[in-house]
C-alpha cells in the first residue's frame, strides 16, 4: 500500500517506533483530578516532562520511605534539617 507521498506502508507494524523495555506495566488507575493537575502543571512549569514519569517516582519514593527503618529516618530528617539550617 502506498500513500499519495510515495511512503510504501505494506511491510508496516503497529506498535512503538521504539521498543518497551517491559519493566512498566499499563493499567488504569483514577487519581484525584487536582492531584493530576499538580503534577501536570509541575511539569509544564518545569519546561517539559512527562507527569506520569513524575508520579511513577513520586510513589517509588514513597515505597522506598516506607521500607527504611525508623531510625534511619529520623537520622535522614535530623541531617536535612541541619544542613538547611546551616
Amino acid at each position: 500500500m502506498k500513500t499519495k507521498e510515495g511512503f510504501d506502508f505494506s511491510k508496516a507494524k503497529r506498535g512503538p517506533v521504539i521498543p518497551q523495555t517491559g519493566i512498566k506495566e499499563r493499567i488504569t488507575i483514577r487519581i484525584d483530578a487536582d492531584i493530576l493537575a499538580w503534577f501536570k502543571q509541575f511539569v509544564e512549569d518545569a519546561g517539559g516532562g512527562n507527569y506520569q514519569s513524575m508520579m511513577n517516582d513520586a510513589l517509588r519514593e514513597y515505597v522506598d520511605r516506607q521500607r527504611e527503618p525508623l531510625e534511619s529516618t529520623l537520622r535522614r530528617v535530623i541531617r536535612e534539617e541541619l544542613r538547611a539550617a546551616s
